[in-house]
């Protein structure tokens, strides 16, 4: 098994490349279609119902967004209904508390990606990123990693930024992106806070142009998105979608 890298402090502090915010905000936004491009239209809710993916998915084609996501006991439905529309499923693992052992990562990653899930968002063990054991969080993550990127899937990394320090963002994100993350995340959704341009602009501050960053969690409005677009996002999670891109000129 091949060990995380430990993470030095001027990891922290390195010129990791440049991600022009401004510019991409204002191509995000330039129409609604290139805004649904960069939304990953979500339901998790525990009592979601089939007819209520089956709705999501519908939605996820008419305006094509990025991808639908969903909880793993809906791959099979979503695969199924979007097989063809070139819009991928997403699906979330170890969710929403970051308590999984990691051979269950494994398995659900394996398992969601055999079913045709085409992007995995985890959650990292957030204990033990606040016990300090970095070590244990950078394997949790290149666990997943590894079996995603094997199967040609993307994954997104959630750190549930309103549980953490300032350090302790800045020392997850850098152990994600090392670890194998091609998104960084601020939240579930299902804490005490969601995204802010606040989180979402040290995120990108720590990845620079190596990852890309995924603001999620309390977004209703426009007016959200684009505070959190100009802040660094390149992905929006939400579960308004639709009523956001209408703000946008969508019918």
């Amino acid at each position: 098994m091949t060990l995380v890298t430990p993470i030095r402090e001027t990891d922290l502090e390195f010129d990791h490349g440049a991600f022009d915010s401004a510019a991409f905000a204002g191509q995000a936004l330039s129409s609604w279609q290139a805004l649904a491009a960069v939304i990953d239209h979500t339901l998790l809710k525990p009592d979601a119902t089939r007819v209520q993916i089956e709705t999501l998915c519908e939605e996820a084609q008419r305006y094509r967004f990025a991808c639908a996501m969903v909880n793993p006991i809906w791959v099979s439905t979503a695969v199924g209904a979007l097989t063809g529309t070139g819009i991928p499923v997403g699906v979330v693992i170890g969710f929403p508390l970051g308590a999984s052992l990691v051979s269950t990562l494994r398995h659900e990653a394996a398992a969601v990606t055999r079913l045709g899930a085409r992007e995995v968002d985890m959650v990292i063990p957030i204990g033990q990123l606040k016990s300090g054991n970095h070590q244990a969080v950078g394997h949790a993550v290149q666990a997943a990693a590894t079996v995603a990127h094997s199967r040609g899937a993307l994954l997104k990394v959630i750190l549930e930024t309103a549980l953490l320090t300032i350090p302790e963002k800045l020392r997850a994100a850098e152990i994600a992106i090392q670890a194998g993350a091609d998104f960084l995340k601020t939240s579930t959704g299902f804490a005490s806070g969601g995204a802010t341009p606040a989180d979402v602009a040290l995120l990108r501050g720590v990845a620079g142009a190596r990852s890309g960053v995924k603001a999620s969690g309390g977004i209703r409005a426009l007016a959200d998105v684009c505070a959190l677009l100009e802040a660094g996002a390149n992905r929006i999670g939400a579960s308004a979608s639709v009523a956001i891109v209408r703000e946008l000129g969508a019918e």
